[in-house]
């Protein structure tokens, strides 16, 4: 028996995805478990695994496809000896669907010449909860076209009829000049003009949902920002003290980065800060057990936030070392989703591009992310004098229904003594 197979739903927020390449061609045996296509998500490219036996009878979805919807059917598997199918992969509601537009064709026809009274016997075919809205909308059944199986009226198209321009008793023949007049196809022409020549870059699948979840999130979040200055030359020290004690190479080598002890540190500031390591939600403010820590990473099509987990926990030569595998991994699309689903706080650092200051968005769920900006040397005062300092400017975003003021500028405070002190991450 024939069985379809799939589009996979590879992430919470995927709804769509593009079918990079088929692993397996049309004849092939296929046996559960067996690696058959990559498919490219808003996240990453990963590969699908095949949940039956049998052999791959045929592909529906050709390699390379963009904006194959979850669960749709991209490919047939039939068994041993069974024949491909020829068209589209077996669905049984289909014939039925396809099946019944003949009589709701055949019905209209007879309809227009005799007024909607000849056809309100027949088409008063509606559900109770189409008859009930039409009768509290004054709307009369017989001239309502329905949209269900064999012409019935169902709630949308109630809906549909409430929402058209009334029409005057009267007037419905000069009615329908206007609706054609200022329809949709308005918004059309809105596209702003462009001076010059221009390049159609198309949006990816990453692309399309960065877009969608930061406009919700700026549009839904109340942010609020808090900045702090802070000094590095402890931390530099340090950093320069391990690094000169690591291996050359071998299982013990490492190399520390200025974010990596500031990953710690962060893991270290939300376990003494629970509430900065929540979310929102309607009936209670969530507070994250782990200290997970989402790590913003620039990929040629966005950007991808790899989770370091337990980071208050881990030591920095394991912080280093895991965040330079879930970069290369990310920058490659070979990340897993659990690499990069959850996370309680987020990072992001711009500071290598000489960047001094920015606000970062918010990734919902999560409730707060914190803004790097580049170290540099600065005046300040140290015992009433000048002196040289490197500094670095912190901004934290937060969600100011789960996170207040005051605990913002706590965590901060702490987050500054801590990388001011970074000995005390050693402890």
């Amino acid at each position: 028996m024939a069985t379809n197979i799939l589009m996979p739903a590879l992430s919470p927020t995927m709804t769509e995805g593009t079918l990079a390449k088929w692993l397996k061609a049309e004849g092939d045996v296929i046996k559960a478990g067996d690696v058959i296509a990559e498919i490219e998500t808003d996240k990453a490219t990963m590969e699908v695994e095949a949940v039956d036996e049998g052999v791959l009878g045929k592909i529906l979805v050709p390699a390379g496809t963009e904006a194959v919807k979850v669960n749709a059917v991209i490919a047939v598997l039939v068994e041993p000896g069974e024949a491909a199918p020829t068209g589209a992969a077996p669905v049984a509601p289909r014939p039925a669907a396809a099946a019944a537009p003949a009589p709701v064709a055949a019905a209209p026809v007879a309809a227009p010449p005799t007024a909607p009274v000849a056809h309100s016997g027949e088409r008063a075919i509606a559900s109770p909860l189409a008859k009930r809205m039409a009768a509290q909308a004054g709307l009369d059944l017989a001239t309502i076209q329905g949209s269900g199986p064999q012409g019935r009226i169902v709630k949308a198209d109630i809906e549909a009829a409430m929402n058209r321009p009334a029409p005057a008793a009267a007037a419905a023949p000069v009615a329908a000049p206007a609706p054609a007049a200022a329809p949709a196809p308005r918004p059309a022409p809105a596209p702003v003009p462009v001076i010059g020549a221009t390049t159609a870059v198309p949006n990816s699948s990453m692309r399309k949902v960065i877009a969608r979840r930061l406009s919700e999130s700026k549009a839904t979040i109340p942010h609020f920002y808090v900045a702090m200055d802070i000094e590095l030359d402890a931390l530099l020290k340090l950093r320069a003290d391990l690094n000169g004690q690591s291996p050359k190479d071998g299982p013990g080598a490492f190399k520390l980065s200025v974010n990596d002890l500031i990953i710690k540190a962060c893991g270290v500031a939300l376990r003494r800060h629970p509430g900065v390591n929540a979310s929102w939600t309607e009936e209670a403010i969530l507070q994250v057990n782990d200290v997970d820590i989402s790590v913003a990473v620039a990929i040629p099509d966005g950007l991808i936030t790899p989770i370091v987990k337990g980071a208050d926990r881990k030591g920095l030569a394991t912080i280093s070392n895991e965040m330079k595998d879930l970069a290369a991994r990310a920058k490659t699309g070979k990340l897993k989703p659990e690499e990069f689903q959850g996370g309680g706080f987020s990072i992001s650092n711009m500071g290598m591009y000489g960047v001094s200051h920015f606000a970062a968005i918010i990734n919902p769920p999560q409730a707060g992310i914190l803004a790097v900006g580049a170290g540099t040397q600065r005046a300040v005062v140290k015992n009433g004098a000048l002196a040289i300092a490197t500094v670095m400017t912190c901004q934290l975003s937060v969600d100011h229904r789960v996170i207040d003021g005051s605990l913002a500028a706590e965590f901060m405070a702490t987050l500054k003594g801590l990388i001011e002190n970074p000995l005390s991450l050693m402890l």
